[in-house]
């Protein structure tokens, strides 16, 4: 209904031609009329005046200009200021709530994804930058009220920004309208000095800003006596991969840079993570592979695993790769590399202390802080008299567990039970969820799940672990089942159920560093703690504990730090990838559904089963899908699921498609070889193309062909 008014209403301000009313030629013919009838009639003549100029504002026709200069040349400078400026504000409000109630639903529904980072903007710094578009006549007014409409801008504010914003103008061009008489062109106003005048103007607030951040760090720093001279241009805590890349990228801009452990380089990603767990995994791999012999044809093979020598393969692996991330391969990059603890004196100074007890003092401009995560390790009554593994300490084993309990149903306990089952040991994983990996959709889950089960663990869902025990010699878990106790007998128990940020032992408390809810270190978009100069990255800051995603904050919190003040970057998570390594694989990138239904974003399901690809047929891993979420009517993907062999390769091509902004038809245009998996990826694409196939075009292609025989 209002859509449809107001289409009405341009229609007939067009058939009535009501823009001659609007131009300066008549206003200029009319003066005198206009001046008697408001003689005459001053307030009736003030209230339809400032009536015509807010419709015209609201319906964003052309002749607000011309409305301002009559508001001087009829009423005044001081009258005319006051009318104008108030009828243009509430005429931009009336415009703002149209465009909002008409089409921001849609629009922001339709570029979810796209408009994040402009909604975060404008939430956070919105009435600056509308106060400055408002302060340079350049930028048309009624192209800002129509876009503000669709940004999450409050009413109010928009509404005193534009009052206030506009009114500098607004005084020029009443001013201009009481010397009506030797006006031109409404253009030739605004002179290039005028111009310049507002552009200063439209400067200022940003000014300001500078001069608030500028205080507010004055006030952080208040108590510390920054150094005259620095030791270095940078220092980084921690050498896992946050640190590394980001001591890296300094030392390849030339900077000076330290960068500290106080273990071993690599971090837990090398040395307790990523490195030694897919070692372990792909041990039980072929281990399961050549248990499976007779489904390929095979006589029975009984592999029996030699803890031993697994073990010793995960250690030779690690040694294989530890050159990567030495301290020669560093020190040759021009990084000065120190080993020791490492503790925040003031926010520029940091003290090493050396195995051998000596202590080192050096000062940076700036320090990055890329200290990690540990397992987590609930105090569960009875769990030290019991003893327990993690993902730190698992790798000190040479000999089969027996049986085994592993403690939590996220990615690491999934990827270490399911390897453990494999090589031989009794598995039983407790998870108090409904179900495990609860960051994936539910059918994931579940074809998780069903891949544990299958391989002989023992999986409780649903069951709260609640105290350990030491029985006449023998370890148990009590977990809580519905209300009923569960007893649980083990040898081993590996606690799996989250990691720990390291912020403890290197002087966060002293500076008053602030930390999240969840034990994180708190950081801007930049990756600045609360002193400027203190960057953080990597899990002790999250969101995303996962290596890959260290290395992609280290680039911008070590460019953010070395040149900041020139520019600064603020984090991309766009696009964040992440695979469970279990078997059937888990991968995935962007949005699942369950993401999705929370944001309340709509999208669509396409959704292709591997079991119908020829290769993975005859590979004989023929399980799993591709599911793939896309904008609803269009082709732009908003996140992508894969489950099935190989699925941490498979998604890179998805990673790629999103991060470019590449549809689900240009996927489908590809060619991939065959028989591989990727094709996987291509067919997923055809699905869409299928659900999305223009069907009346085809009935009348059809009739064609009909015609044609």
């Amino acid at each position: 209904m209002l859509a449809t008014l107001i289409a009405l209403l341009a229609v007939l301000l067009f058939v009535f031609d009501v823009g001659q009313y609007l131009r300066l030629a008549y206003l200029q013919a009319q003066l005198g009329a206009i001046q008697d009838t408001v003689a005459a009639k001053p307030l009736l003549s003030s209230a339809a005046f400032f009536a015509l100029y807010v419709l015209v504002t609201a319906l964003s026709l052309p002749g607000a200009t011309i409305m301002t200069l009559a508001a001087g040349a009829i009423f005044g400078l001081l009258h005319g200021v006051l009318l104008a400026s108030f009828a243009a504000s509430v005429g931009a409000t009336l415009a703002f709530l149209v465009t909002r109630y008409l089409l921001k639903d849609a629009v922001q529904e339709k570029f979810a994804t796209r408009l994040k980072a402009i909604n975060q903007g404008i939430e956070r710094d919105g009435a600056l930058y509308l106060f400055t578009l408002r302060l340079v006549p350049i930028f048309p007014f009624f192209i800002i009220n129509l876009l503000m409409g669709l940004t999450p801008l409050r009413t109010w504010t928009f509404y005193w920004i534009s009052q206030i914003g506009m009114l500098p103008g607004a005084i020029v061009y009443v001013n201009a309208g009481t010397q009506l008489s030797q006006i031109s062109s409404p253009a030739g106003l605004l002179s290039a000095e005028l111009l310049m005048a507002f552009v200063l103007l439209a400067l200022l607030p940003w000014f300001g800003k500078a001069i608030v951040n500028r205080l507010q760090a004055l006030r952080v720093y208040r108590g510390w006596q920054k150094p005259k001279n620095f030791d270095r241009n940078l220092i980084v805590i921690g050498a896992g991969s946050a640190g590394l890349v980001s001591a890296y990228i300094a030392a390849t801009v030339k900077a000076s840079v330290t960068l500290i452990e106080r273990h071993k380089m690599g971090g837990d990603c090398l040395n307790t993570g990523c490195v030694p767990s897919k070692t372990l995994i792909k041990s039980a791999q072929v281990r399961h592979l050549a248990a499976s012999a007779p489904r390929f044809g095979l006589k029975p093979l009984a592999p029996e695993a030699d803890f031993g020598a697994i073990m010793q393969r995960v250690h030779k692996v690690i040694e294989r790769i530890e050159p990567h991330d030495s301290v020669e391969r560093y020190s040759e990059l021009g990084v000065d590399c120190r080993s020791g603890e490492a503790r925040l004196i003031s926010p520029w100074d940091v003290e090493i202390r050396a195995e051998d007890g000596q202590i080192e003092r050096l000062s940076a401009r700036n320090i990055i802080i890329a200290s990690g995560a540990r397992p987590l390790v609930p105090p569960f009554p009875g769990l030290d008299e019991v003893g327990y593994l993690t993902s730190d300490s698992l790798w000190e084993i040479d000999d089969n567990p027996g049986r085994l309990l592993v403690l939590g149903g996220g990615p690491i306990g999934c990827e270490l039970a399911q390897a453990f089952v494999r090589l031989g040991a009794e598995v039983t994983q407790v998870e108090m969820l409904p179900r495990i990996l609860p960051r994936e959709d539910e059918d994931v889950a579940a074809a998780a799940a069903d891949g544990l089960r299958r391989d002989g663990v023992n999986l409780l869902t649903g069951h709260k672990a609640v105290r350990f025990a030491l029985e006449d010699g023998v370890k148990v878990l009590y977990a809580e089942q519905r209300g009923e106790t569960v007893r649980l007998v083990f040898d081993h128990v590996l606690v799996a159920i989250g990691r720990k940020a390291n912020v403890e032992g290197f002087g966060l408390d002293t500076l008053g560093v602030e930390l999240r809810d969840n034990g994180t270190l708190a950081v801007n978009d930049y990756l600045q703690t609360r002193y400027p100069n203190i960057y953080a990255c990597g899990d002790v800051t999250g969101p995303y504990q996962f290596t890959h995603v260290a290395a992609h904050q280290a680039w911008y919190a070590a460019v953010n730090s070395l040149f900041g003040r020139f520019k600064k970057f603020r984090v991309d998570y766009s696009v964040i990838p992440w695979a469970t390594f279990i078997s059937p694989e888990i991968a995935r990138v962007g949005l699942n559904e369950q993401d999705a239904k929370a944001q309340n974003i709509a999208y669509e399901v396409t959704r292709y089963g591997i079991d119908d690809l020829d290769r993975a047929i005859a590979d004989g891993s023929d399980e799993g899908f591709v599911k793939v979420l896309t904008a609803e009517g269009s082709d732009r993907i908003l996140g992508v699921t894969i489950v099935g062999a190989h699925a941490g390769d498979l998604i890179a091509e998805y990673v790629l498609a999103m991060k470019h902004r590449i549809g689900l038809k240009k996927i489908l245009g590809t060619i991939h070889i065959y028989p591989t998996l990727a094709e996987a990826n291509k067919y997923a694409a055809g699905e869409w193309g299928k659900a999305h196939a223009p069907q009346k075009l085809l009935q009348w292609v059809e009739r064609f062909h009909r015609w044609q025989r």
